[in-house]
């Protein structure tokens, strides 16, 4: 089962794909150009170049499931987040849908669903991320929808909690994030859930059942 990785050159997903590949999970990763091939040939990733804000239909060849870990990034502008977080994954969902994948795996954000909450330079991120998670759960896709919290660059401990009051603190590392999605990714099985992800002392195969 081959899976698709949107988002293959940022944070998460380079850590995804590296550990994928270690690990013998079949992925093709997506970037948006032929510059940034280097380091996933120097991995021994396939990759496919396509772009989130052009035609990228055919990235999904060949491939059974989809990972969606694409971000428009926070030094970015209002118009990357519509065009990327929302529209693109919007995109991806309706793609992965036409053309039968088995799944779709969505990284989304703790609190997605209560935007006005977030601090306010935060807000068309969660609001993105709130509409595109929406659509996914009502695509008719089996969907996975995974929500860190606050990201860091912390190691990753591959240890997790399921909220806050067990967490202590609202906060995951990218790397947790990327040793989470594996897990979902290697249980084919594991359809319409989502689970809130954040640093903790529990196993990931405790939280995501």
């Amino acid at each position: 089962m081959t899976t698709l990785v949107i988002g293959a050159n940022g944070q998460i997903g380079k850590q995804f794909c590296e550990l994928a590949q270690k690990a013998g999970t079949p992925i093709k990763a997506m970037i948006r150009s032929e510059e940034q091939a280097a380091w996933f040939k120097e991995h021994g990733i396939d990759t496919v170049v396509a772009d989130l804000e052009d035609e990228f239909e055919h990235a999904f060849d060949g491939c059974d499931q989809v990972v969606f870990t694409a971000g428009s990034g926070p030094h970015t502008g209002p118009d990357k987040t519509l065009m990327i977080d929302l529209f693109g994954a919007i995109r991806t969902a309706d793609i992965a849908k036409q053309k039968g994948l088995s799944r779709y795996i969505m990284i989304s954000a703790m609190r997605a669903e209560k935007p006005l909450e977030a601090p306010e330079k935060m807000r068309p991120y969660m609001a993105a991320k709130f509409a595109a998670d929406a659509h996914l759960r009502n695509s008719g896709m089996p969907y996975v929808i995974l929500k860190p919290g606050r990201l860091t660059d912390e190691a990753a401990s591959q240890r997790f909690a399921s909220s806050i009051e067990e967490a202590g603190d609202n906060q995951i590392s990218r790397a947790n994030v990327a040793h989470a999605l594996l897990h979902a990714v290697q249980k084919p099985d594991l359809v319409n859930q989502e689970y809130l992800l954040l640093d903790g002392k529990r196993s990931i195969s405790e939280i995501i059942r």
